[in-house]
């Protein structure tokens, strides 16, 4: 299965990259961009026809959860579909987070919930409020992916490592069905890669960010509900993205700017220019995310009462090099 979603995603980006082309569905650089060359977006529709094609498979002929399935199914279709029409004209932002918040709410109520959460040795079951942490959490976790994916490869590559470091994590533990959405969503990633790797052919496009941030977040949760691995390993392993948006979003929100604009202020786009170099910054994101926050997360998913902690000893560095490069604020004047 792994074979076939990497070569059926690889040969749908490279179609949408012909498509793109001809009707027009360019980025073109400005003032705000990242790049430097006109790039067709929207090839992030691959991993989402490939990732939901194999969950109605594994649904059809293997033993899928009903919940999962129309969690992922349902949710993943309306922040794909509601990235796909942005990506082909503007749709403003109240209609695209009505659309999340449905996607969110929906997944939520299906899965029954959010479950207890564990801080040291107590369980403590947040109820309604937990509920609504999850949906806030999916909610983030789709927009922070879309602000994210602003450089060659980073997207793809924060996706990929995640699924492979909770994969290795879970080869010591029993993955079952869990472990097959993995497996898919990442080599739906990696075929999608091949024409993302810097200097990237086409873009993921808000139809590809959007739904794979949903899709780690529905599956993060998931994987909490049925006791995969707790979501403390998830928000670790998540760090780079999590802490950079995170940072960037409430710094611009203290200056008084609208939070949803276009920006180039994050942390990694001013690596990526202080660098000069898109490929430089991605790797990097690779290496803090194999080399530091991986080994974290499989400590959280062994020491399960340590996981609050754990996440914020993750956090602290991401932190520091996100205030580092003053991310949310405009590069000083030349």
């Amino acid at each position: 299965m792994a074979v076939a979603a990497l070569l059926l995603s690889a040969c749908i980006a490279g179609l949408m990259k012909v498509y793109a082309r001809r009707a027009k569905l360019l980025d073109v650089p400005n003032e705000r961009s990242s790049h430097q060359v006109v790039t067709a977006r929207g090839g992030g529709l691959s991993i989402a026809v490939v990732f939901l094609g194999a969950i109605i498979w594994l649904y059809v002929f293997d033993n899928f959860p009903t919940d999962a399935f129309y969690s992922l199914l349902v949710g993943g279709v309306l922040v794909a579909g509601i990235g796909f029409v942005d990506d082909h004209r503007h749709v403003s932002a109240k209609w695209r987070i009505l659309v999340h918040l449905f996607a969110a709410v929906f997944a939520i109520v299906i899965l029954g919930g959010f479950p207890e959460i564990q801080f040291g040795s107590k369980f403590v079951d947040m109820g309604i409020v937990g509920d609504a942490m999850a949906i806030l959490f999916t909610i983030w976790f789709i927009n922070l992916y879309n602000f994210m994916d602003g450089i060659d490869g980073i997207a793809a590559v924060e996706a990929l490592s995640i699924c492979a470091s909770v994969l290795l994590i879970l080869f010591v533990g029993d993955g079952g069905y869990f472990a097959n959405l993995l497996v898919v969503l990442g080599a739906a990633t990696l075929g999608f890669l091949i024409w993302n790797w810097p200097p990237a052919k086409i873009f993921m496009g808000d139809v590809g960010s959007g739904f794979v941030g949903f899709i780690l977040a529905a599956i993060a949760i998931i994987s909490s509900i049925h006791g995969n691995l707790p979501i403390w390993c998830w928000l670790i392993l998540g760090g780079v993205f999590v802490v950079d948006s995170t940072v960037t979003l409430f710094t611009r929100v203290m200056k008084g700017e609208k939070w949803y604009s276009a920006h180039n202020t994050h942390a990694y786009q001013k690596a990526s220019r202080r660098l000069g170099s898109h490929r430089a910054v991605t790797l990097s994101v690779l290496v803090i995310n194999v080399g530091w926050l991986m080994p974290i997360a499989w400590l959280a998913s062994v020491h399960k009462e340590s996981g609050w902690w754990l996440t914020a000893g993750a956090w602290l560095p991401l932190v520091l090099i996100s205030l580092h490069y003053r991310a949310g604020r405009p590069d000083p004047a030349n």
